[in-house]
């Protein structure tokens, strides 16, 4: 005849482990919540930084045109940004250039636009400052590059 373990000792061994679940989960849970807005803030600053991109692109669009003049594309620019819901933007320049292919090529002229934008992170720039780490700011600047050959 084979002995039994009382049953008695298993109780008591899942007796002390109660609530242990709850305490892994109030330690682990801050770390998930700030995983969690700081995927929604960078998700937030790749589609601003997609913004400002595709801005200086209508800019240089605008811009490469015949009879169409810088501010024709700092506004064309600007539109596009409010349209996208950016309102506050640092600056859109627009300069001419000169490229020399080399070799055989004749040099022609392009055009390079150029927008800053000011992103705030929502959340995790002001955690960090609580947190005394915050080596990136709660502000960095996003800028995008568009540069098109000039149909002139």
């Amino acid at each position: 005849m084979a002995l039994k373990a009382p049953s008695w000792g298993r109780r008591r061994v899942v007796r002390c482990e109660r609530g242990a679940e709850l305490v892994e989960f109030a330690l682990i849970m801050p770390l998930l919540v700030v995983l969690a807005i700081g995927i929604i803030d960078f998700g937030l600053a790749f589609r601003d930084m997609a913004v400002v991109t595709n801005a200086a692109r209508e800019g240089a669009r605008v811009r490469v045109l015949p009879g169409y003049t810088d501010q024709n594309a700092r506004d064309r620019a600007n539109a596009y940004l409010q349209a996208a819901g950016l309102q506050t933007v640092t600056g859109i320049s627009v300069t001419k250039q000169t490229v020399s292919p080399g070799g055989t090529g004749a040099a022609f002229s392009v055009y390079r636009v150029e927008v800053d934008y000011p992103h705030a992170f929502i959340a995790i720039g002001p955690v960090l400052t609580l947190l005394g780490t915050n080596t990136i700011g709660s502000t960095i600047t996003l800028t995008g590059v568009a540069t098109m050959r000039s149909e002139l």
